[in-house]
């Protein structure tokens, strides 16, 4: 009876052992819990978003082309003007005398110009004389009646005479020259008396106003803004010129839909398209301030559909520009995409590490460095975590394409139905390729 009960004991003990065996042997590792979503098409919108400022398409300084004192003053910044209004005057008292001395000054010139050609005509009757009195003493030689002291003066009062004639058309030409060279002048200071009313050259908006009445007006040589007496801009085409980062600049391209927001009407959006791109850096790629390197930037117009009434230039604005549109992509979260150093063959395929020993925690998805063999070689590559059947992490590279502000385009590696992990994000940089996880209940 004892062997009895001492062989009924070893069986239990062995039946508890074998049953704890096995509820080891075949217990479920849990690893970390982790949210993942099915892969499905949606919508993505490439943007590349960038401040700036507005302005107008046209916009005009108006500068003085005389200088004078400002003695009229019609329009304030904000004023709306018409090609051909009025703007202001610049005293033209200076400019008059000046065409008043023009003028006569012309009117003795053409005085001179009349006695000139009055003594053409004398010096032309008295050659005539000379040569008729020369002929007359000829005739009296041949008959022996004119003495040679006659015939000698005769001769020299024709050769004076020619002289004079050759003097006087001299000078009807220099007279005529000088009444050009006067009348170019009467026209300069009619215009410049035309120059001290300045009229608005286009349609637009006095956007600055630098003079004041009364004040000096500079005459304006250059563009030096000393010396820009008002602005006016044409706002009936408007633009924002922004400053794009290098790194979007190969996206953008003309033509683009752009949505401009206007930090003064920050309850409104504006349509409208990329019209510039610059070629050149706004600042130097290897500039730097205090061993920080500078972004270096570049200057992107786009043009805004329709006109804005409250809009003025000089106002700030963010433009965001669609650089692609997807109708239909296959898309993840931005999250779930993450980084891993894998190998790869000489074909450029991947190489997994061989499943590690029981107990022992999985390598990171890629052959030790030291069992790298020739052609073989680690890089750090693109990919997400999906999820198989035995909710375990399986590490796949993905190649992406255009990125949305929540969700990236994938173009290869993941297939209808797949699970993405998705978070939370600590989990996911720790994930290993093949780690056993726990899907998190979206209802919880």
């Amino acid at each position: 009876m004892t062997r009895k009960k001492v062989f009924i004991g070893i069986g239990i003990v062995v039946l508890i052992g074998a049953m704890i065996w096995a509820n080891f042997a075949f217990k479920k590792t849990e690893g970390p819990t982790v949210t993942a979503e099915a892969i499905k098409a949606r919508k993505l919108e490439s943007i590349v978003s960038a401040s700036g400022k507005i302005r107008a398409r046209r916009t005009v300084n108006i500068t003085s082309e005389v200088s004078g004192k400002v003695v009229k003053l019609a329009v304030d910044e904000g004023d709306r003007v018409k090609a051909g209004q009025f703007l202001l005057q610049v005293d033209p008292r200076n400019v008059r005398s000046r065409l008043q001395v023009s003028e006569a000054s012309l009117e003795q010139q053409r005085i001179g110009l009349q006695q000139a050609r009055q003594s053409l005509e004398n010096a032309k009757v008295n050659l005539k004389l000379a040569l008729d009195e020369l002929s007359r003493q000829q005739r009296l030689d041949k008959d022996r009646l004119a003495t040679k002291q006659a015939l000698e003066q005769a001769a020299d009062s024709v050769t004076l005479r020619q002289g004079d004639v050759r003097n006087a058309e001299q000078a009807v030409p220099t007279a005529e020259q000088r009444i050009r060279s006067q009348m170019a002048d009467l026209a300069s200071a009619h215009y410049d008396l035309n120059r001290v009313t300045i009229e608005s050259p286009i349609d637009g908006i006095v956007t600055k106003r630098n003079v004041e009445e009364g004040e000096m007006a500079v005459q304006g040589f250059t563009n030096n803004p000393s010396v820009v007496l008002l602005i006016v801009a044409d706002m009936s085409v408007i633009e924002a010129e922004i400053e794009v980062d290098e790194t979007d600049i190969p996206n953008v391209k003309f033509g683009q839909t752009t949505k401009v927001t206007i930090d003064a009407l920050p309850d409104k959006t504006f349509t409208a398209k990329v019209t510039e791109i610059g070629n050149s850096p706004i600042n130097a790629s290897s500039a730097s301030v205090g061993g920080v390197r500078q972004a270096t930037t570049f200057k992107v117009v786009v043009t805004i559909d329709g006109e804005i009434p409250e809009v003025r230039p000089g106002f700030t604005c963010t433009a965001d520009i669609t650089t692609a549109e997807r109708e239909a992509a296959v898309s993840v979260p931005i999250q779930a995409l993450t980084v891993r150093e894998m190998t790869f063959d000489p074909q450029g395929k991947v190489v997994k590490a061989p499943k590690p020993e029981k107990g022992k925690r999985p390598a990171a998805g890629a052959v030790e460095a030291a069992e790298l063999k020739p052609g073989f070689k680690k890089k750090e590559t693109e990919g997400v975590f999906i999820v198989d059947k035995e909710d375990k992490a399986q590490f796949v590279l993905v190649k992406t394409g255009i990125a949305g502000d929540k969700f990236f385009e994938v173009l290869d590696g993941l297939k209808a139905g797949d699970r993405v992990i998705t978070g939370p994000f600590a989990s996911v940089r720790n994930l290993n390729d093949g780690s056993q996880v726990k899907i998190e209940d979206p209802k919880k």
